[in-house]
């Protein structure tokens, strides 16, 4: 079978790991409210109808009463409950389910995350179980959650989106696009269709704008459409079917060693860019690489770098020629756009040689040929001096010359015994010998040297160079023909096998460093062995380096003592801030001698590796960057890999040092318990003999510390996950007034500025401890901030949260520790003033918060006068009293 016509192995592959698993089609939409849960029910329903088993596993209707009619004809399997710190939360029931085994299954909210104490923390961890058990599933999901997005989404709503579904579970799934135009869409929330009224005009005015919605369509539609081009190809590979089946474009760019090279990287990303299409630049490696200069070859690994910084996908691919590389190329990628370079040749060279631009245009059918013009004044540059190697060895010419001699003076030696013709056969053997060994000229010149020995020592008359007889011209042009065929096959052989030596090479080396690595477990041998390594494979100078506190540091290096100069460093920061290479044979910061590259996990750059020549020229050369590039990934892979194991262990440490944390903590408030009860009841006693003022404070502070230790002990029950809430219904303003009114003490001296609305949802949580909470935030405004300076304590309603803000007039938190001061047992040294304390009423706070589904933060006031202590109350925790819907 044709290589070209054979399905591709890996297709098959991952057909086979599909076989027996359920099939997902997921309903994709730009944003809540297209209808992606509506159109799922209909097609579930229309499904039933067909005769096919379906069930409900979970649908959300948000009181669409639309959305749940359709529910009413289909099965819907009933939600597990789970109780969880006094909340009754309800689920998918998987288990019911798997049991249940229908053979299509509704799935609403792919990127749901699930309640604590459930199998899988996300629900598309669920449905990747049912897949596993051959159960089909239809479900929906927003492109906002898609995992790559997540960033670009968050760049022009400004919501981060917390939810998301990795970009595989899109990949094996069958899409279908639900989609209505932005203004239909605001109607709908207008309407009520989508939000509650209240709700949809906060959402109007942030996340659903026309903008936000337009350019979220745009990107459901796109990635839809590479989600699906991608399937088609994979499909196209397994069946071996020719074309370019272009649902989408694809462009090709091809870097020759020809001046102008970086203008058709440049037009190629152009071309891209207005066609919203992946690219590719490749170089096609023939043998003539192996006569290329130093200029030449600069030039090649300059337009790489460059496209491989603008996003293209790069690769060297070994040919026998331009033509077939790209091709094949052309066929494997499914390329629809081929830009190539046009460079000015003469008709003479043309006729000799042939236009690689025609034969492409004629080969290459289904393909746009983009032919662009290479700069004239830079390919008019005088062609490069022939290299003696075209002309092949002195010591090929010898040997032939031997040989036609050894030959000559064989054929005399049995010339009684052979007749002419089959002496004539003789002088085969010289001819597809040199031809076979030392290449076409040096074979040429074996049929030159055995014709004219043929001819002088046994065509009559001997001894002269004459031929009476015009049948012997036929030998000769024949010995003429031999070498040319055999010298051209035997270079096209030899050529195959270069090529095959050369992929089998890069393999080698690649398996033997993989190898290496993956026996280490200490990052500074992976960085060590790694510079040694891919400085002996490429002969470069290497190194690393790693961000530190100070700066960059060289966490490794080839060779001892390696230092850097300042535009280095820079280069290096460049190249760690952005995640592209710089420096010398790059786009940016050229005047560097080193050459950086990023190390990479994602999207997060670990560390940068640098490379340099001793003899000043370009570090990587074009023929060396898929290496290259395979052993940076290599060397990413190993030190994330090493980084994943230590959070492992700090992890580890950290459980262990939090349960004996726990412990302690509940064994020494248990203990200060007893004590504190005998001074109570002891105070309590002394008031009814006496009514001396000390009696005030013993009694007073003695109550606080019981407080403590009972915060103490409900901590360490929040920590222990043991803790009992009481969810009620709470109403800010009553309960801000009753913190403010017990922590007294803690505020004399300091005005209070309540701004709290009464028209406030209330609030589902727990009363005790979010007195506590309360209390802990007062009294540290109250001891932090100045002097008679007054606190502020402000509620304040934002799209799908509620905000309780303490607002202080002091210090304020030092810059980049907002999150330490949560800490257990942390107190910051931001201020000059000595205050008391334990730093745990902080750490209370977070704790009880957590606990209740609250979420906490700090930082300074935006006047820059003190500090800032927030509890940010989700949307499922708030709750409206009839009265406060008929005062809105």
């Amino acid at each position: 079978m044709n290589e070209r016509e054979r399905p591709a192995p890996e297709a098959f592959l991952r057909a086979a790991e599909r076989e027996g698993r359920g099939r997902l089609k997921i309903f994709l939409g730009a944003a809540p409210g297209v209808g992606k849960t509506y159109e799922m029910l209909v097609q579930g329903a229309a499904r039933q109808k067909a005769g096919i088993d379906i069930v409900v596993g979970i649908v959300e209707t948000h009181g669409r009463s639309e959305t749940q009619a359709l529910t009413h004809a289909l099965e819907v399997l009933p939600r597990r409950s789970i109780d969880y710190q006094g909340h009754v939360l309800t689920e998918m029931d998987i288990d019911a389910l798997l049991e249940r085994r229908p053979a299509l299954a509704l799935v609403d909210e792919l990127a749901h995350t699930n309640a604590p104490e459930s199998r899988h923390p996300k629900r598309w961890q669920d449905v990747e179980e049912l897949l596993d058990a051959g159960i089909d599933v239809y479900s929906t999901l927003n492109i906002q959650h898609l995992e790559s997005l997540n960033d670009v989404v968050a760049s022009f709503t400004h919501v981060r989106v917390r939810e998301t579904v990795p970009d595989s579970i899109l990949e094996q799934a069958e899409i279908e696009v639900v989609d209505i135009p932005p203004a239909e869409l605001i109607e709908r929330l207008k309407d009520g269709k989508v939000y509650l009224p209240q709700e949809a005009t906060r959402a109007l005015a942030h996340f659903f704008s026309k903008t936000n919605l337009s350019a979220l369509r745009e990107l459901a539609l796109r990635r839809a459409a590479q989600t699906v081009d991608a399937q088609m190809l994979e499909e196209l590979r397994a069946q071996a079917l020719g074309g370019t089946w272009a649902g989408s474009e694809r462009i090709l760019v091809a870097v020759s060693e020809l001046p102008g090279a970086e203008a058709l990287v440049r037009a190629a990303k152009r071309i891209s860019d207005a066609a919203h299409a992946p690219w590719s630049a490749i170089h096609i490696e023939t043998p003539r690489a192996q006569y290329f200069g130093e200029e030449e070859m600069r030039r090649i690994a300059s337009a790489l770098n460059l496209a491989s910084s603008l996003g293209a996908t790069v690769a060297t691919v070994p040919a026998p020629n331009v033509v077939e590389g790209l091709k094949s190329y052309a066929d494997e990628a499914r390329a629809t756009q081929l830009v190539v370079g046009k460079s000015m040749r003469s008709r003479w060279f043309e006729f000799r040689h042939g236009s690689i631009v025609d034969r492409l245009v004629r080969e290459t059918p289904g393909v746009a040929v983009h032919v662009l013009p290479l700069d004239e004044t830079a390919a008019a540059q005088p062609a490069r001096p022939r290299h003696r190697g075209h002309w092949g060895k002195p010591s090929g010419y010898v040997w032939t010359t031997l040989l036609v001699a050894g030959v000559t003076a064989f054929g005399s030696a049995l010339f009684h015994i052979l007749d002419l013709g089959n002496v004539g056969l003789l002088y085969l053997l010289p001819v597809m010998v040199a031809a076979s060994l030392f290449g076409l000229r040096t074979g040429l010149f074996a049929g030159i040297a055995s014709s004219l020995a043929y001819n002088f020592f046994f065509l009559p008359p001997t001894g002269t160079l004459t031929i009476n007889n015009p049948e012997n011209i036929i030998s000769i042009f024949v010995l003429l023909g031999v070498a040319i065929v055999t010298s051209q096959l035997t270079a096209r052989v030899r050529a195959q096998a270069d090529l095959a030596a050369s992929s089998a090479r890069t393999n080698a080396a690649l398996a033997g460093y993989l190898r290496q690595l993956t026996a280490l477990g200490d990052r500074e041998e992976v960085g060590r062995t790694a510079c040694q390594e891919i400085g002996r494979l490429l002969n470069l100078r290497v190194l690393i380096l790693e961000r530190h506190r100070t700066g960059l540091i060289v966490q490794a290096a080839s060779e001892p003592g390696v230092n850097i100069e300042t535009m280095e460093l820079a280069a290096a920061q460049w190249v760690l801030d952005t995640g592209q290479p710089a420096g010398r044979g790059t786009g940016s910061l050229t005047a560097s001698d080193w050459q950086f590259q990023p190390l990479r996990a994602g999207e997060r750059v670990l560390a940068v590796m640098g490379f340099a020549r001793d003899d000043g020229r370009d570090p990587i050369r074009s023929d060396q960057l898929p290496l290259l590039t395979s052993l940076l990934d290599q060397t990413s892979l190993a030190l994330e890999r090493l980084r994943l194991e230590s959070e492992m262990r700090d992890i580890d440490k950290v459980r262990e040092r939090d349960r004996l944390r726990a412990a302690l903590l509940s064994s020494v408030s248990h203990d200060l318990r007893t004590p504190l009860t005998a001074v109570l009841g002891a105070a309590a006693e002394l008031r009814k003999r006496s009514h001396d003022p000390l009696l005030d404070t013993i009694e007073s502070e003695a109550l606080r510390l019981n407080r403590f230790v009972a915060n103490l002990l409900d901590m360490a029950r929040v920590e222990a996950g043991a803790l009992r809430l009481h969810v009620e219904a709470v109403d800010l303003t009553d309960a801000v007034s009753s913190a403010v009114h017990d922590a007294r003490r803690s505020l004399e001296g300091h005005p209070i500025q309540l701004d709290v609305p009464p028209n406030l949802p209330l609030v589902n949580v727990d009363p005790q401890l979010f007195h506590h909470c309360l209390l802990n935030l007062l009294d540290n405004a109250g001891r932090y901030g100045d002097p008679g300076a007054p606190i502020t304590i402000r509620a304040e309603r934002t799209y799908g949260e509620l905000i309780l803000s303490v607002l202080d007039q002091g210090p304020g938190l030092p810059p980049g520790q907002e999150k330490e001061v949560f800490e257990t047992f942390k107190r910051l040294e931001g201020s000059d003033r000595s205050v008391s304390g334990t730093g745990l009423g902080l750490a209370i706070v977070k704790g009880f918060a957590e606990g209740m589904g609250i979420a906490v933060d700090a930082g300074n006031r935006p006047d820059g006068i003190g500090a800032r202590f927030s509890l940010h109350f989700p949307e499922p925790l708030l709750t409206r009293t009839t009265e406060q819907d008929q005062h809105l």
